[in-house]
């Protein structure tokens, strides 16, 4: 059914002024408020969603960037702790390596022309992360020959640290001395070292 719009603009155009300036005006609250209701209102809550869920968003891209970067320097750390620790096994002996270890302090001794006089390993004393494994030792040979002894052993590939050095004359003004010392050496503890090793493979 057609709506005749002529004639329903001929009934407004014999109203009065002020009453077609009232129609206009609803007219136009009419259209103002529809578009509000249907367009500006439903779009606003969807613009608040999407505001909500970009700083959201935001946050979490701040957050990963700062996990990154600590990421990064957290395996830059392990890597230098990795090598610090493979450093490390290679100057302290596994226990399998102690009696050769031993075994070549005492030819060091015989090739720098001692006389081993004693030759004791003592209790070995157990600390956090490793063990101290000290021997006394007793040599006989002149300061010349003991000092080479002692640089030898300074030079091997494992950790001995000689301490509490006696020297007494044999004889009154003779060259040759009695030397007493003590010789420690180190080794990881084996339980740690398993336990570094398995979380290295992890």
């Amino acid at each position: 059914m057609a709506i005749d719009l002529n004639a329903y603009f001929d009934k407004i155009s014999k109203l009065r002024m002020i009453h077609r300036i009232l129609i206009f005006a609803g007219t136009v609250v009419l259209i103002v408020g529809l578009y509000i209701w249907l367009v500006y209102i439903p779009k606003t809550g969807e613009i608040t969603t999407i505001k909500k869920s970009l700083d959201r968003l935001e946050r979490e891209v701040r957050i990963a960037r700062v996990r990154a970067k600590n990421l990064k320097r957290l395996e830059a750390d392990l890597v230098n702790a990795q090598g610090d620790l493979k450093v490390a096994l290679r100057l302290l002996p596994t226990t399998s390596e102690i009696p050769s270890l031993l075994k070549n302090i005492t030819k060091l001794g015989n090739d720098s022309n001692l006389e081993f006089l004693l030759f004791s390993p003592e209790k070995q004393v157990s600390k956090e992360f490793y063990v101290e494994i000290p021997v006394s030792i007793e040599v006989m040979g002149s300061y010349h020959d003991v000092a080479k002894f002692f640089d030898k052993v300074g030079k091997l590939d494992r950790i001995v640290n000689v301490v509490n050095v006696s020297m007494i004359p044999i004889k009154e003004l003779g060259t040759t001395l009695k030397t007493s010392c003590k010789a420690t050496t180190y080794r990881f503890k084996e339980g740690e070292k398993a336990e570094s090793v398995h979380k290295k493979k992890k």
